[in-house]
């Protein structure tokens, strides 16, 4: 590999790098969340598929394959945003790292 550039000349390191930060900023701010009418474990399913998704992206940033581990990041994230969205996961109201809002927030108000 050359440079700050992927083989496919599309993902940079910096890019990269930016998105293991969010996602690993992401997975810790998560706090697993028990719903009565949601199959017990489905949160921490939801929680361990991000984990190992987010696993699978140091893998194969490890390879030299960054397409790969920036598809990963993006699937770890797809999970935890889908978890905060069904109320899974309690995750502060926060906006910046989740794609909630109010409406979103089980901590809020309805």
């Amino acid at each position: 590999m050359t440079g700050n550039v992927s083989p496919s000349g599309c993902i940079s390191s910096e890019k990269l790098a930016h998105y293991f930060a969010v996602t690993g900023k992401a997975l810790k701010k998560v706090k697993l969340v028990a719903l009565q009418h949601v199959p017990a474990g489905a949160a921490a399913d939801f929680f361990d598929m991000a984990s190992r998704y987010y696993q699978d992206a140091h893998f194969f940033e490890k390879k030299g394959d960054w397409v790969n581990a920036f598809a990963c990041l993006n699937y770890a994230h797809g999970w935890l945003d889908a978890g905060a969205r069904l109320g899974l996961f309690d995750v502060g109201g926060d906006s910046t790292l989740f794609t909630v809002d109010e409406k979103h927030d089980k901590r809020s108000p309805q």
